[in-house]
């Protein structure tokens, strides 16, 4: 593990009670960044000894503004600045033929996964541009860049959420504020739970390492690109598939 300093930096990570965003929350307190976890179900963190690593825990639904400008308050309130965001927070949705989803569904996946980190970001950015810089990690998927079959919202969310990455990082070049995104294969977490095993068995026999990606490997990606190491990288897509990837 690359050893980072952190400290007197206050990172927002989003979806960090569980999964990739618990261990990129982990990853970031452990080289002494405050750490502050909005989550929409933060209960069962709250109530493990995982909390202690971090600075503050709130219940934040990140698809509903109001809510996203009541943690920012809350973040400003207990740690005083916003240095970095993680925009992991999402969900997988069905597996089914585009012609056979469910509109509700399609709907709940790009609030989620899409519309989620426009919100989180607009609230986010003005706090950074007021300090002077920061960085923003949003989380994508291969599925963004090559679309999964039988995911369609998914693929098409995290499309968007790339896109919007590229789009913030012009928009930011100059203001000391850094945008990327990383685009993992599949990796081990709950989420595994919403698909069938036989989409599962498919999505692992396309990654040339022949395994999933760990919550570790995303970590510590995600952990460089918030980093002072990362200097000139912004509006880019940071690969974590296995070689997957070959674009």
């Amino acid at each position: 593990m690359v050893d980072y300093d952190f400290s007197g930096r206050t990172a927002v990570v989003t979806g960090g009670a569980k999964g990739i965003g618990l261990g990129i929350g982990r990853r970031l307190a452990d080289s002494g960044c405050a750490v502050v976890v909005w989550d929409i179900d933060p209960e069962p963190l709250r109530t493990s000894t995982a909390a202690d690593s971090f600075e503050a825990v709130f219940t934040v639904d990140v698809t509903e503004p109001a809510s996203i400008d009541q943690a920012v308050q809350n973040t400003l309130a207990q740690v005083g600045r916003i240095d970095i965001l993680v925009n992991n927070a999402g969900v997988s949705g069905p597996t089914l033929p585009s012609w056979e989803y469910p509109l509700a569904d399609w709907d709940r996946v790009i609030a989620a996964d899409l519309t989620s980190v426009f919100l989180c970001c607009r609230a986010v950015i003005p706090v950074m541009l007021e300090q002077g810089g920061g960085r923003i990690v949003n989380v994508a998927s291969v599925a963004g860049k090559e679309g999964n079959a039988n995911a369609s919202a998914y693929s098409a969310a995290k499309a968007g959420a790339i896109a919007l990455t590229k789009s913030l990082g012009k928009e930011l070049a100059q203001s000391g504020i850094m945008v990327n995104c990383v685009a993992p294969a599949m990796v081990q977490t709950d989420l595994l739970g919403e698909m069938k095993p036989e989409y599962i068995a498919g999505l692992r026999a396309k990654i040339p390492m022949g395994r999933f990606g760990t919550i570790e490997d995303n970590a510590e990606m995600v952990a460089w690109l918030c980093s002072d190491a990362c200097s000139f990288s912004t509006g880019a897509v940071f690969d974590v598939t296995g070689g997957r990837a070959t674009y």
